[in-house]
């Protein structure tokens, strides 16, 4: 017995091949490789599994383009808080459209009712596959880490938090001049600010080791948890390690919560102090300690480049490596191989019978015109169905790009708006202080000016009272001038907080237009995909009648041995089609 190098089955010494190759040692073990998704996504193998899903190579056929199918596992399926979130995750990050966020084409349920999700087919290695061969060069962690801060500023911009970031979850495709692209995967427990379903007060979802420590004392689920994880994965990519050590993720929980993170620079020396500095800020208990949000990150980390020498990433809106090239229409080509077929047929007739042929097979040929015609017909209207779906996905992506650099554009501004926001509060708290002294100083002045005024009983004056009034005056000047600088420093803090919440809700505007033009795009594509998946039914119904017609028509003929060559023109074009 000999073993198969492909599928490791035993098969008899003088066979010469398995019975089995690895395409259908695949399709068996997992029936479903090979079927049709929704009535165009033809799976064709597996790429990975985790958690509750598995993420299969695809081709959409009815455009030319290949993809990637996630489908959740039949327990998942089940599970109705799973199958939300599956579909959170698809809607979440179809919305965010940022070059450094996985692109979703599609989601939906197939026959069966389990929820699928059709993204672009990466070709690359995860993070943490990354980091698992060692330290990465600052030059090389920094440009990465401003990909991810990019697409994370998108997502809150947004209003959608990730929640689980991870190495695992950041995926490093490459451009074709060598350097990192990075795409943001797996927003399957993001929380949006439009959807408050599943996200009830002290639910703890998330990967342990890269928790914030409000998440875990308060269930807080805000911006402020992303960048604390980011933070983390810094740690990990400078050091090949965590910041914390533990055994089990209650101690995880604990050491987030409680402990001071060591410095990458303790662990490794030759690690800039400006990036060690700012590694260590993300890493603050505090949130309010962290940058003020994901843009502010980014433009630290392009500070930090420029300082490094290290290279910026191109603005992802202008580089052609983050989008992918549009379908293309599939050509029709049954209608033209019938038309030769029926010119043969024709052929045939006259060859056998001369200009009077029967009328039993002279019905049969004028049936097969018609239904050629008519197939015709239909595959020109499926053809021109299917430059619809292109169109639409064009203006999709066309419209949540548009609305995506408006968002990064007033985003920037609410960052800067925020950054000052928050130094105007801290100013004020300054100020703030400075008129408590004031009340005290004053208070204190006040008590020495009644123990002097006691002592000299309206009778007979000291020289002391004359200072003593004169330091409860310098006192109250001095509270006039604090409260003063106060009340100044109060008015522009509320400017500057004016000034942010008009961003927010411009951006909330935005977020809302996003949302519109979703909804409308889902409509579209969803009409457009049925009518197609119809007129294809119709196709195959009538190319089937086709064949049978056909058949009906030669088999009376083939016994002639003057029409062998024409029937060996027919067994040519057939082939010549496969």
């Amino acid at each position: 017995m000999k073993t198969c190098p492909q599928c490791l089955l035993r098969y008899p010494e003088e066979a010469t091949f398995c019975f089995l190759d690895g395409a259908a040692l695949s399709a068996m073990l997992d029936p479903v490789i090979g079927k049709t998704i929704a009535g165009r996504y033809v799976i064709e193998g597996l790429l990975g599994e985790g958690g509750m899903a598995r993420v299969y190579g695809a081709r959409h056929k009815l455009v030319d383009r290949p993809c990637a199918v996630k489908l959740i596992n039949p327990a998942g399926a089940a599970d109705p808080t799973v199958r939300e979130r599956f579909r959170r995750e698809a809607k979440s990050a179809q919305a965010i459209a940022h070059p450094n966020v996985i692109e979703i084409f599609d989601q939906g349920e197939t026959d069966d009712g389990t929820p699928y999700m059709v993204m672009e087919l990466l070709d690359g290695q995860t993070l943490s596959a990354l980091i698992d061969a060692g330290p990465i060069a600052p030059g090389r962690a920094v440009p990465i880490m401003i990909q991810v801060a990019r697409g994370i500023a998108r997502a809150h911009d947004l209003g959608v938090v990730h929640r689980d970031l991870k190495p695992d979850n950041i995926f490093m495709c490459r451009r074709p001049d060598g350097s990192d692209l990075v795409k943001i995967l797996d927003f399957g427990i993001a929380r949006s600010r439009n959807d408050s379903r599943l996200t009830t007060a002290g639910e703890l979802f998330g990967t342990p080791q890269y928790l914030a420590p409000e998440r875990i004392a308060k269930g807080e689920a805000g911006p402020s948890v992303d960048l604390y994880a980011l933070g983390v994965i810094f740690f990990e990519m400078l050091t090949a390690r965590l910041p914390f050590e533990a055994g089990d993720p209650a101690t995880f929980l604990i050491k987030h919560m409680k402990d001071a993170p060591p410095t990458p620079r303790s662990i490794d020396p030759s690690i800039p102090e400006k990036l060690d500095e700012f590694v260590v800020q993300l890493l603050e208990k505090d949130p309010l300690a962290r940058p003020v949000d994901a843009h502010r990150i980014e433009q630290d980390l392009v500070a930090l480049a420029h300082s490094l020498g290290a290279r910026v990433p191109p603005d992802p809106e202008r580089d052609p490596a983050s989008s992918r090239a549009p379908a293309r229409t599939l050509p029709a080509l049954g209608s033209r191989q019938w038309l030769t077929r029926v010119e043969v047929f024709e052929q045939m007739l006259a060859r056998a019978y001369g200009p009077n042929p029967p009328s039993e097979p002279q019905r049969t040929l004028l049936e097969l015109k018609r239904l050629v015609r008519e197939v015709g017909e239909v595959r020109s209207a499926s053809a021109e169905e299917q430059r619809s779906l292109e169109d639409i996905d064009a203006r999709g992506r066309e419209g949540r790009q548009r609305l995506g650099v408006a968002v990064d554009a007033l985003g920037l501004d609410a960052s800067k708006a925020k950054d000052e926001v928050r130094v105007a509060r801290a100013e004020l708290e300054r100020l703030a202080g400075d008129t408590r002294l004031a009340v005290e100083a004053y208070l204190a002045a006040q008590r020495e000016l009644l123990s002097w005024e006691g002592r000299c009983g309206q009778v007979e004056p000291h020289r002391e009272l004359a200072s003593a009034h004169r330091k409860c005056a310098v006192a109250v000047d001095a509270w006039i001038d604090a409260r003063k600088h106060e009340r100044d420093r109060r008015a522009l803090l509320e400017d500057k907080e004016r000034t942010a919440s008009d961003l927010e809700f411009q951006i909330t505007a935005l977020r809302n237009a996003l949302a519109n033009h979703e909804r409308g795009i889902d409509g579209n594509r969803e009409a457009a995909h049925r009518r197609a998946i119809e007129l294809s039914a119709e196709a195959e119904r009538i190319e089937h009648q086709l064949l049978q017609l056909a058949t009906r028509f030669c088999e009376p003929l083939r016994s002639r041995r003057d029409l062998g060559p024409l029937f060996q023109q027919l067994e040519a074009d057939a082939a010549a089609a496969i």
